[in-house]
């Protein structure tokens, strides 16, 4: 089992301050954070009267590994990331993913010998990573207010729970008539 941060939309108020946390930690340039590069790598929701983060749950058979004709997308250290070198933007794993966590965004292209257009952009996948780059951890989870984000793990789902729901009658002997 890959970790993954989990939201509880009961918790969520649908304030952001995840995404901006997010987008502090993976800045994509070095200008300083505005509308026209602010990509968080994870997107509030909003449905109804419930707003959750859409992340990534690190699938351990992701389908949008299997997709990706590049193989830009990973598998390492419990996750699922994207080697933002090797994509080509093509989306596939955008339509492969069950959970609507893959985001295309638009990053500035890396200059060709002989182009003089320098406003060029490309297409690439992004997602989720888990902060891998972090010692603290996922960005999101620290800062969320409510703390409506938590990581689960394999420790957290080995740890044993309290059952809530009524125990199962043992069928008696009028039941199996």
């Amino acid at each position: 089992m890959n970790r993954f941060v989990n939201a509880v939309p009961d918790k969520c108020i649908g304030c952001r301050t995840c995404e901006i946390a997010c987008a502090m930690a993976h800045p994509c340039s070095d200008e300083e954070i505005g509308p026209q590069n602010f990509q968080p790598r994870l997107i509030v929701e909003r449905g109804g009267k419930i707003t959750v983060p859409v992340l990534c749950r690190q699938c351990d058979d992701a389908a949008c590994v299997k997709a990706c004709p590049a193989n830009a997308i990973i598998f390492t250290d419990d996750t699922v990331q994207v080697l933002q070198e090797k994509c080509l933007g093509c989306k596939t794993c955008v339509a492969a993913c069950p959970y609507g966590a893959m985001n295309i965004v638009q990053v500035p292209a890396e200059p060709m010998p002989g182009n003089f257009v320098s406003h060029r952009m490309r297409a690439i996948a992004q997602k989720c990573d888990l902060c891998i780059h972090r010692a603290e951890g996922p960005a999101c989870i620290s800062v969320c207010p409510t703390k409506a984000l938590h990581l689960v793990d394999r420790k957290l789902m080995a740890s044993p729970r309290k059952r809530t729901e009524p125990a199962v009658q043992e069928p008696t002997a009028e039941m199996k008539r």
